[in-house]
């Protein structure tokens, strides 16, 4: 059995906020079980895990696998990429919808510099908002929608708002020009609230990762997978499963993972939801990437962490 693990570091093409903590290059591990690889990158701010415990985990678990052991992984991130790096990929011919953009920036500088990158809007694009002054994040989006008026946008609040700030936020919005608004608060009860008396359509993201209860409500359009976050892909596909028993849209989407890791969630978008475009526009943010012209990671872009066989 070949075993190895790598370290990586890619930088952003700007400095990126998540959750507070402003990040400068995305720090990650990826691990190749047999000719098969795997990327695990905790996401600063996200994650329950750091990049140092994934790595000590992932060490225990590879270690293991070279004893001839049946290991069990159980930080997300990690059962992530020992699952990628163990599958059997099926070929698939359909592409995915092209991904939607992903807006990031203090509204000032985009409200400074819309006529540069607006024109170059599709229909659809995703917003990250509950991170400003909500008066500028509501001008930034009036403006969205008052130059494009065949725009939709998807507006994400990482769980930013307590239930009267996303109340009083939503109700300056017109829900039919919003698709849906992604974890408005950090519990479901008041996501629900919100949801109820503003009719505004919302999607769950975070409260997934975080096993937190919900229930489907008329307002509940999406879920969004991350399995960076969410973990196995047995508890990825269970998610999948209960979304289409309620009818609900699946949008795969990134946690700002190298390409290896963007390729291969693109490739399980297309066997979990065929027509939903995906929410992988983050590689634009990395100055660089680790894979060579054949798509395959570049050795010369990695640190070895680990080796067996």
């Amino acid at each position: 059995m070949k075993l190895a693990l790598y370290r990586y570091q890619l930088a952003f093409t700007q400095p990126l906020t998540f959750h507070g903590r402003v990040e400068t290059a995305r720090q990650g591990l990826l691990v190749n079980i047999n000719g098969g690889w795997g990327e695990i990158a905790p996401l600063p701010g996200f994650s329950r895990e750091t990049l140092e415990e994934a790595e000590a985990q992932a060490l225990v678990c590879l270690k293991g696998m070279a004893r001839g052991e049946t290991v069990t992984a159980t930080l997300p991130s990690v059962q992530f990429g020992l699952d990628c790096a163990r599958r059997s990929w099926p070929d698939i011919e359909q592409p995915l919808p092209a991904p939607y953009p992903l807006i990031q920036g203090s509204p000032q500088e985009l409200l400074k510099h819309w006529k540069e990158w607006l024109h170059n809007t599709p229909d659809k694009a995703k917003l990250k908002v509950a991170r400003y002054p909500m008066r500028d994040e509501l001008a930034l989006i009036h403006l969205l929608l008052d130059r494009r008026p065949d725009l939709k946008l998807i507006l994400d609040a990482n769980q930013g708002w307590s239930r009267e700030e996303a109340w009083a936020f939503c109700q300056h919005l017109d829900p039919a020009r919003i698709e849906y608004l992604e974890d408005p608060c950090s519990d479901f009860d008041d996501i629900r609230f919100v949801a109820a008396h503003t009719n505004m359509p919302v999607a769950l993201d975070e409260l997934l990762a975080q096993g937190k209860p919900w229930e489907p409500i008329p307002q509940l359009r999406a879920l969004v997978l991350k399995p960076t976050l969410l973990g196995s892909l047995c508890r990825c596909e269970a998610l999948v499963s209960r979304a289409n028993e309620l009818r609900l849209r699946v949008v795969v989407s990134s946690c700002f993972e190298s390409g290896l890791g963007l390729a291969q969630l693109a490739r399980l978008g297309q066997q979990w939801a065929p027509q939903q475009a995906p929410g992988l526009d983050t590689r634009r943010w990395l100055a660089e990437d680790l894979l060579a012209s054949d798509g395959t990671p570049d050795p010369t872009r990695l640190t070895p962490v680990w080796q067996h066989g």
